[in-house]
């Protein structure tokens, strides 16, 4: 079966009226992600549908995957009308604002998203100085939280779950940076994006800062792919979890493997290495993985574990650093209050 953009668009109006049909408390539903977007939404000839429910009563989940085929998924978000209440909330939320700023809306019962969007967009407001810089520290200081939580803990004590940490917190400054022109970075694409959010925020030397920050000058191409076996068979073995992140969920292997794959053909191979180290993690850190596993290996080999645990959060402190001097200097050129601290 040929599968296009346009295939996945109807499936997923198709579940919309389906879901919207079977639970009346479903008041809308909108695309986000990649098919949501000009281009081509497909990487190593795959992708997945990003689809939100929003509910006029508590979301009954939070995520579910559905599976269509071995390479195309639905990835499924349910909200609460609740959570699109104060429109001056939502412009200042770094995640939840820019997907509601501009998705496809595929369906509504009543006028969720005029209602919605005419705050959102109100007077150009989302875009002004303050509110971009809101947004952005907002992710900073999250970053900026886990790099204090993750400064007492020793080299010897560091696991899957530190690392894991220590990821969560790269990924927040850097979409502090990105957030500054545009949305935050998917993750499979993550620092493919990066150096064009880095180039127009003038700071183009944060994309050498970050792959330095996850080890990539410690590893090569043929280091990732001979890294894949073991990725795969640990992603496998947390995917039968019930309690793992549906990141990790077996009808993603494919949506992961061959988008890694495609990376690593590509012109720039190691950014391959964010998709494979950020869900290696998240799947280590749900089977519990034993001393010399092949994720401890490749993590020690990143410097991410090992002796030079606390030197790569010592370094997450220094790049924090140049980060919030660049907020400071956007601040002060727009007029805006520069330091928060007393």
């Amino acid at each position: 079966m040929r599968v296009t953009r346009e295939s996945l668009i109807r499936i997923a109006k198709e579940t919309a009226l389906e879901r919207s049909f079977n639970d009346r408390s479903v008041i809308a539903a909108y695309l986000t992600g990649s098919l949501a977007m000009d281009g081509d939404p497909m990487l190593g000839g795959v992708t997945d549908i990003d689809l939100v429910l929003v509910h006029n009563t508590p979301a009954p989940m939070s995520r579910e995957i559905v599976k269509l085929t071995p390479d195309f998924h639905v990835d499924i978000h349910h909200r609460a009308k609740s959570d699109y209440r104060s429109t001056r909330e939502l412009r200042s939320d770094p995640l939840l604002g820019y997907e509601m700023y501009d998705p496809m809306f595929l369906w509504q019962r009543e006028k969720f998203f005029e209602f919605v969007q005419a705050g959102l967009r109100a007077g150009s407001e989302f875009h002004s100085p303050a509110v971009v810089l809101a947004r952005s520290r907002k992710l900073f200081d999250e970053s900026r939280r886990g790099w204090i939580d993750l400064s007492d803990i020793s080299a010897e004590k560091a696991g899957p779950l530190h690392v894991r940490q220590f990821l969560q917190a790269v990924e927040n400054v850097a979409n502090a940076v990105a957030e500054l022109n545009g949305a935050p970075l998917s993750e499979r694409r993550f620092l493919v994006e990066f150096p064009t959010r880095a180039e127009v925020a003038d700071h183009p030397d944060l994309t050498e800062g970050l792959f330095n920050l996850i080890g990539g000058p410690q590893v090569d191409a043929a280091a990732l792919t001979s890294w894949l076996p073991a990725w795969a068979a640990d992603f496998n073995t947390a995917a039968q979890e019930t309690r793992v992140d549906l990141s990790i969920h077996p009808a993603r292997l494919n949506y992961y493997e061959k988008g890694i794959q495609a990376l690593l053909e590509g012109e720039t191979p190691l950014t391959a290495l964010w998709p494979l180290i950020h869900n290696w993690t998240l799947a280590s850190q749900a089977i519990s993985p034993q001393p010399s596993s092949p994720w401890e290996t490749a993590s020690r080999q990143l410097g991410l574990l090992g002796e030079t645990f606390e030197q790569r959060v010592s370094e997450l402190d220094k790049y924090l650093d140049q980060v919030e001097i660049r907020l400071d200097e956007i601040a002060a050129a727009s007029g805006v209050e520069t330091s928060r601290k007393p």
